[in-house]
């Protein structure tokens, strides 16, 4: 009898310590490692394209893979209609980095009923937070979430994510530019707010004149600054604004490039693999020539 007590005692005391331990983790959210494969991007997912190709995402590439994995975890809820299936909250990045590493993903389980707007919710105070996310990108989202009736304005929306009507208003311009005008810069992620002002500005004064000049400028070849692209689009460039090159052909091969600028000076670049020692020579008697007649 006095055995059986002991064992009781022990017993209960092993459940006090579990009560305990449990009590450490209340109202903690589980983590567990995922197959990348049956973790889907969120349906407002905002990243574009050539974030994934910066210098930034190759560090953070580099750094989940010498640590073995992701260290801070992403966010996902469970899909109800796919079973063993999830979508990502926030983390999207360190989804993808992971997924191309060929790696498992930590993420913190949400088994709670999460709604549209909590996940919309979550994922925009997210972004802010890491101050990663360009205004495209950002404008891009909040445009999307408008678009499918998220949200029935840019005030509620404003009101529901707890941000200022203008911080909603800045970046909503940028993402609703035209895309003629977007393709003329390097990338989106390159148009900043004071650029889409101006560009908006312009764009109402004379819209047929900016989209002109936005044809034109997607044809070059060399890529320009943001600030060199905004002034092109709005008329402001200087008279030496780069010049659109062409291809310099012999007998249908390419052997260089030429361009003519706006003040009418001709530029000829003849790559050097295609003149011996005494080719310049005879291309100098051939300019020299035409320039007499």
């Amino acid at each position: 009898m006095l055995q059986f007590r002991g064992q009781m005692l022990a017993v209960e005391g092993e459940l006090g310590k579990l009560r305990d331990q449990l009590k450490e983790h209340e109202g903690s959210t589980p983590t567990k490692k995922l197959d990348p494969q049956s973790v889907l991007p969120s349906r407002w997912a905002n990243r574009h394209p050539d974030s994934f190709n910066t210098a930034e995402f190759a560090r953070l590439k580099q750094d989940i893979e010498l640590a073995g994995g992701n260290v801070q975890p992403i966010s996902v809820r469970a899909l109800s209609d796919r079973p063993g299936k999830y979508e990502i909250v926030f983390g999207h990045r360190r989804h993808r980095a992971c997924s191309e590493l060929g790696i498992p993903v930590l993420a913190t389980v949400d088994t709670s009923a999460v709604s549209d707007h909590d996940l919309f919710s979550a994922m925009d105070r997210e972004n802010r937070e890491r101050a990663d996310l360009s205004p495209f990108e950002q404008g891009t989202m909040y445009r999307r979430a408008l678009d499918e009736k998220l949200y029935p304005s840019n005030r509620r929306l404003a009101e529901a994510l707890g941000v200022s009507h203008t911080w909603v208003a800045n970046v909503l311009l940028v993402a609703d530019l035209p895309a003629p005008v977007v393709e003329c810069f390097r990338s989106p992620l390159d148009i900043q707010h004071r650029h889409a002002k101006t560009i908006a500005t312009a764009l109402e004064a004379d819209r047929k004149a900016v989209l002109r000049r936005a044809e034109k400028l997607r044809a070059l070849e060399r890529p320009r600054t943001a600030t060199a692209v905004v002034s092109a689009l709005v008329g402001t460039a200087t008279e030496t604004a780069e010049p659109t090159h062409q291809p310099l052909e012999v007998g249908g091969k390419q052997v260089g490039r030429w361009s003519k600028d706006r003040a009418g000076r001709l530029n000829i670049q003849i790559d050097s693999a295609h003149l011996d020692d005494d080719g310049h020579l005879v291309v100098l008697k051939s300019i020299e020539a035409a320039l007499k007649r």
